[in-house]
């Protein structure tokens, strides 16, 4: 782990890989230290924001293989009818029936929100249906969207451009300024997908 000042009120810790990172960001929330005002994971980062009187020498990396207090579960319904399901099949050697059953037999983890507000990059994706992101975006991906891409799945919370194959969609509202959290989906949340 390495440390970086980020302003006055903030550091932001660099870590070589995601699990450090889910492992940290769960530590340090736990901890409930009364200076930190925010904690932001991201893919290889914790940004930890706090009213400037922080000991820095509080974050210390886990140990390895420490771990998680699981988050609440939330599951969200799908309808398994996305435009690239069959290339996924396809792309994977497996028939439409087998990849909705591996996507919906997962167990998956909020490990960083980011792209645009409510997206939750979710870990637990079976390694049998990691693809690479499309070859070229799509310029419009309709609200609702269930996405794969690498070695994670996610929501498209608004309708936007976007590269991750679409395997279905939901109706879950995955960001609502009205809600606290607005997000559905803050990081550490485990997730279910459900098929209709």
């Amino acid at each position: 782990m390495r440390l970086l000042p980020y302003g006055p009120r903030a550091v932001l810790a660099e870590f070589d890989r995601l699990e450090q990172v889910v492992a940290a960001a769960a530590a340090w929330r736990a901890a409930g230290w009364p200076a930190v005002e925010d904690i932001v994971p991201a893919a290889r980062t914790v940004l930890v924001v706090h009213d400037g009187s922080l000991d820095t020498g509080l974050l210390t990396a886990p140990q390895e293989g420490a771990a998680v207090a699981p988050g609440p579960l939330v599951t969200l319904d799908v309808t398994y009818d996305g435009e690239d399901l069959p290339s996924v099949a396809a792309a994977t050697g497996r028939s439409v029936q087998d990849v909705i059953a591996l996507h919906s037999g997962a167990d998956y983890t909020v490990a960083f929100c980011g792209f645009m507000p409510g997206f939750a990059y979710m870990t637990g994706l079976p390694a049998a249906l990691h693809l690479p992101r499309r070859a070229t975006p799509r310029e419009r991906v309709p609200v609702g969207a269930v996405a794969i891409a690498a070695e994670y799945a996610g929501v498209y919370p608004r309708e936007s451009p976007g590269g991750w194959h679409l395997l279905g969609r939901t109706d879950a509202v995955l960001w609502d300024d009205g809600r606290e959290p607005p997000a559905l989906l803050p990081p550490g949340t485990r997730v279910r997908f459900r098929p209709r």
